[in-house]
């Protein structure tokens, strides 16, 4: 019975790593969610897949698709045309911050304080990360709120926290 149960045991946690490693990177991970597709393109558009494939870690707070919908369809498509390349990629990277930094780690941020934190995003400005109605939101610089609606997708490099509104830099 003993050896069964090892047998059992070294079975599931072989699994358990074969699938975290089979997860990749974060962008891996974006790729194979059909919520992110608009942020998947996007990555492409401002050519910065190479950059966040990269060692990393990264904690990158993605936009699902309903929140790029927020954003008027002419103003969106215009980003995503080349001579747009460089505001694409400055609004993505106010998306990503340097570390790996996740639920548990806000959470501690939030409460040493006193429900806010400021976090300096790859584009070199800060985002807000503040504690709300018993919710999580992130605060741009232009004052907008996006409500962090799911955490800790784990990827190789980093980790997702994903969000219901793009932030937008100044």
């Amino acid at each position: 019975m003993k050896k069964l149960v090892l047998i059992l045991t070294i079975t599931m946690s072989l699994a358990v790593s074969q699938n975290v490693k089979a997860q990749g990177t974060i962008v891996d991970v974006a790729v194979g969610n059909k919520d992110f597709s608009t942020l998947v393109a996007a990555l492409k558009a401002a050519d910065l897949v190479t950059a966040l494939q990269g060692d990393g870690p990264f904690t990158v707070f993605a936009p699902t698709n309903e929140a790029f919908a927020k954003i008027d369809s002419n103003t969106l498509n215009s980003l995503l045309e080349a001579k747009n390349k460089m505001a694409l990629a400055n609004i993505l990277k106010y998306h990503v911050v340097s570390g790996k930094l996740t639920a548990t780690d806000v959470v501690a941020a939030l409460k040493k304080g006193n429900g806010k934190v400021e976090l300096k995003a790859l584009n070199g400005e800060s985002l807000t990360v503040m504690q709300k109605d018993e919710k999580i939101w992130l605060k741009d610089s232009k004052g907008n709120y996006s409500e962090i609606v799911a955490t800790d997708v784990m990827g190789s490099n980093g980790v997702i926290h994903v969000i219901d509104t793009v932030v937008m830099p100044k």
